[in-house]
């Protein structure tokens, strides 16, 4: 059997993530900003995601962040669109415009010029859930491919963990 391309390039393994979702009869939604959908489609490359993945939203430029999300213009405004809260209402945007239990909100520079001030390689990763959300923020070196990549791994990691916070 070939590895999935998108799974190799991102160096995790998605399939925990879904079966802990399945296994607790929840859903998952992303808003996307430097990763593109890439959050999603790597879910997607597990069988069986259908009943866990809801959907997801691109929303690359900052615009959309508003229109399609609901991130606050006036925090945009305020922050630009790289900023840890940008992340965090790009969770709760995802989860509620798409009817999940859980949202996944991405944010950053990949690269190779600095966007706003903010540096390539900077990547805000938020999760929410009703009543909870939390926020990572990474520094990835490389090219875009290796920051994007970077970005996908920190955002799965961050759910899994707490996936797995949730079940002590």
């Amino acid at each position: 059997m070939t590895a999935d391309p998108l799974l190799t390039a991102v160096g995790v393994d998605p399939a925990r993530v879904v079966a802990a979702l399945r296994a607790r009869g929840e859903t998952v939604a992303t808003a996307e900003s430097l990763t593109a959908g890439l959050v999603a489609a790597v879910l997607t490359c597990v069988p069986g995601s259908s009943a866990v993945v809801r959907g997801g939203l691109v929303v690359y430029a900052t615009e959309l962040k508003h229109s399609l999300a609901g991130v606050d213009a006036d925090l945009l405004a305020e922050h630009g669109a790289v900023h840890p809260l940008v992340a965090a209402r790009l969770a709760d945007g995802a989860r509620t415009r798409c009817g999940a239990t859980w949202g996944v909100g991405l944010t950053g520079v990949a690269g190779p010029a600095p966007q706003d001030g903010v540096a390539p390689g900077t990547v805000h990763v938020g999760v929410s859930r009703t009543g909870a959300s939390e926020v990572r923020t990474i520094t990835a070196p490389g090219d875009r491919h290796a920051v994007r990549s970077a970005a996908v791994a920190a955002a799965l990691s961050l759910l899994s963990a707490l996936l797995d916070d949730e079940r002590g």
